[in-house]
């Protein structure tokens, strides 16, 4: 009976209550906007469909077409391995790594409409401000309240001594879904995206004790988001990169890692790199971050359209490249199930997303921007 149940309800138990009938505005291509019931995202989601919930963003569905990016010229060799980049990867603590995923995963769920999944962004916050206080108020943090629901994105802004105008970030997202039934079941999410979000709090970590001891501030503004509400259409990320379009912010760069964390093949030990839907000069400076910091060779993938938050900042006219733990091929099967469980994971792996993040941090802290012009 109890099963019999279950799958009468299995089309309405979804993001939230039951019976969610609001209308949603979803963007599923580069040029294809439908709108669908609340419920029927969730469908999307099951059948493997990326997409972006547009529908409390007005300004970005007035045109199917996304706003073109403007071109940078980005660093074509490192310019740190003499000023201390190689130095910082002995300071990568695995067994912070390891207490943080334990406890990100100690949560029931981390869905964005969930009450855990409140706590779980509390947790987060917490963390950032232990490991950002060695730099005192050199590090800003700001909750990101979002009015639809109640799970806060985090920004932790290091504002650059030179050029503060320009912006510089590195993404993650910190909520977990069962795609199974959202509301009900556990998401544990430790690849999906506890990984990410741990190795950006351990790229920050180690980042904030470098500036601490050299004082060698960023000339450009650095910042680490955390968003909510990944699973629910990239709404977290949306929000804020359309806020800074509205706010006429410049953002330089933005670097997504999502899902860090499992190897299907140790032989085969891979980062991958994703090609579609990104910007190609900023994807090619991380591959150069990757062949310059790294000791696990890189891989292109693709990923499809809106696959993760990088998809927030090139809907707003922002370049983006995306970073993922292997080719698509071999990437955690595992994800939105109850399955997505910590002793999965590589912390060896992990720590190579680290080092990617604290070369890119570098690099980019102190690049000077040149926009190409078109």
């Amino acid at each position: 009976m109890l099963i019999y149940l279950l799958l009468l309800f299995l089309p309405v138990l979804t993001f939230g209550n039951l019976f969610e009938s609001e209308l949603r505005t979803v963007q599923v291509s580069n040029s294809e906007i439908i709108v669908i019931q609340e419920h029927e995202k969730l469908k999307l989601k099951r059948r493997g469909v990326s997409f972006m919930d547009i529908s409390d963003f007005p300004s970005l569905f007035k045109s199917k077409i996304d706003p073109v990016v403007p071109s940078y010229k980005y660093p074509a060799s490192p310019s740190h391995q003499q000023k201390g980049v190689e130095r910082l990867f002995p300071a990568i603590n695995r067994d912070s790594m390891y207490k943080n995923l334990a406890s990100m995963t100690s949560f029931y769920t981390r869905y964005y409409k969930s009450k855990e999944g409140v706590k779980s962004a509390k947790w987060v916050s917490e963390t950032l401000h232990n490991v950002t206080s060695v730099i005192g108020d050199h590090a800003e943090i700001h909750h990101f309240d979002h009015a639809k629901w109640e799970q806060f994105s985090i920004i932790v802004r290091i504002l650059g001594s030179k050029a503060p105008e320009n912006v510089v970030v590195f993404g993650s997202h910190h909520d977990s879904m069962n795609l199974l039934f959202p509301s009900l079941m556990p998401a544990p999410g430790a690849d999906d995206n506890a990984s990410g979000t741990v190795t950006n709090i351990e790229a920050l970590r180690v980042y904030c004790e470098y500036l601490a001891e050299t004082q060698n501030w960023p000339k450009n503004t650095v910042e680490f988001h955390f968003y909510s509400a990944e699973e629910g259409g990239l709404l977290g990320s949306l929000d804020i990169f359309t806020s800074y379009r509205e706010e006429s912010k410049s953002v330089v760069a933005m670097i997504q890692q999502d899902m860090t964390g499992y190897i299907q093949d140790k032989k085969d030990e891979h980062i991958g790199i994703v090609t579609d839907y990104t910007d190609p000069r900023l994807t090619e400076f991380v591959k150069m971050i990757i062949d310059s910091y790294l000791e696990i060779p890189y891989k292109e993938s693709s990923c499809g359209y809106a696959c993760s938050d990088h998809g927030s900042a090139t809907k707003n006219g922002y370049p983006a490249a995306f970073v993922i733990e292997s080719e698509d091929s071999q990437t955690n099967r595992y994800i939105h199930t109850n399955m997505d469980t910590l002793d999965r994971l590589s912390l060896s792996h992990m720590v190579q997303h680290v080092r990617l993040a604290l070369g890119a941090t570098l690099e980019l802290g102190d690049w000077e921007v040149e926009q190409i012009q078109s």
